[in-house]
């Protein structure tokens, strides 16, 4: 379980970092960063509630 954590704040932080990357560079779009904004928030709405289902 533990190694299921650190791959998954692992790829929290890849995806925080390209997002930057793509903000300071104006790589791929406004569009990227929205979708990316909507998946990091149904991410922690899930983690919130709880639920395990996909």
């Amino acid at each position: 379980m533990r190694r299921f954590f650190i791959m998954l704040w692992t790829l929290i932080g890849l995806l925080i970092l390209f997002w930057i990357l793509g903000l300071i560079f104006e790589i791929g779009g406004a569009v990227v960063h929205v979708l990316l904004v909507i998946a990091l928030l149904v991410f922690i709405w899930n983690m919130i509630t709880g639920r395990n289902k996909p």
